[in-house]
């Protein structure tokens, strides 16, 4: 590791640090830098960060900081930080808060003045995006679904994937009922995208309809390793701008603005930003 210069590591501050969602050669040069510089590495679980840490010889102290201990200990944290300690978080895999510990952490140590630092890298759900091979289209993430079905299903009915693609982490126990599910709220002819194991000796991704994904003959290593779902945004909306620009239109012919967006976001899955900007920019064009 080379020698980086002092003022880019600044004391009093939090570090989030992404680790490898799988083959340790995807950690980073500057995360390496950051992590061989701290006074204390909090971690999802030690065990895993020490598995990490030893494998790159990096001896820096641990200490747990999980989903069930978080806001407690997001006050010792800030008190590292108070003394003038750098300290870093690593989540078990992947980026930090992306349905992993760390949003309340990175919101208590702002909200305590002091420095949060994002420091990328791997991430489950762009290395599934960057490999899906879909067509531009927004992305809804919702990370793991309601355990209990009817709440899973009531999430999903919410998101009809019209002009979205949408991407789900799921565990490997559920896969299963989690694609059957899929099928029943989108039909079987919904193309997905099923990623396991990224990044890892057995890495698998399958493409087709849904339906085809469920048809296929299952081998047993097919239900292991944590998985990533992408569904992708319905094929008849091919022109989302198009086909929001219809709805937009007639319903500003009767309807406030704020309304018409309101409308047109709850039918389409857009969001009401884009739209608002777009009924604008339809309001102001020439007739």
């Amino acid at each position: 590791m080379h020698a980086d210069h002092e003022q880019h590591w600044p004391t009093g501050a939090l570090y989030i640090v992404a680790t490898p969602i799988g083959n340790l050669r995807d950690i980073t040069l500057r995360a390496l830098d950051c992590l061989v510089r701290m006074d204390a590495i909090a971690a999802e679980d030690t065990r895993v960060a020490q598995r990490l840490l030893n494998a790159f010889d990096i001896h820096q102290k641990t200490f747990a900081l999980h989903q069930h201990n978080e806001a407690e200990t997001a006050h010792e944290v800030i008190t590292r930080l108070a003394h003038g300690e750098r300290v870093a978080f690593v989540s078990d895999a992947g980026t930090p808060g992306i349905s992993d510990p760390g949003a309340r952490l990175v919101k208590a140590v702002r909200d305590a003045g002091y420095r949060v630092v994002p420091l990328p890298g791997a991430s489950a759900l762009t290395s599934a995006l960057s490999v899906s091979g879909l067509l531009d289209a927004p992305v809804l993430f919702l990370g793991f679904l309601p355990a209990k079905a009817a709440a899973a299903r009531r999430v999903l009915s919410s998101h009809p994937a019209k002009a979205v693609h949408i991407v789900l982490y799921e565990a490997p126990h559920r896969v299963r009922d989690t694609l059957v599910l899929l099928s029943e709220v989108y039909g079987r002819e919904r193309r997905v995208v099923v990623a396991r194991e990224l990044t890892k000796l057995f890495e698998t991704i399958k493409v087709g309809t849904l339906g085809e994904v469920l048809d296929a003959p299952e081998r047993s290593e097919d239900s292991r390793g944590e998985f990533v779902i992408v569904i992708e945004a319905d094929p008849s909306v091919t022109d989302a701008e198009d086909a929001h620009d219809k709805m937009l239109l007639r319903l500003l012919q009767s309807l406030p603005l704020s309304e018409a967006v309101a409308i047109t976001a709850d039918f389409t899955g857009i969001s009401r930003k884009i739209l608002y900007a777009r009924a604008l920019a339809l309001k102001s064009a020439p007739s």
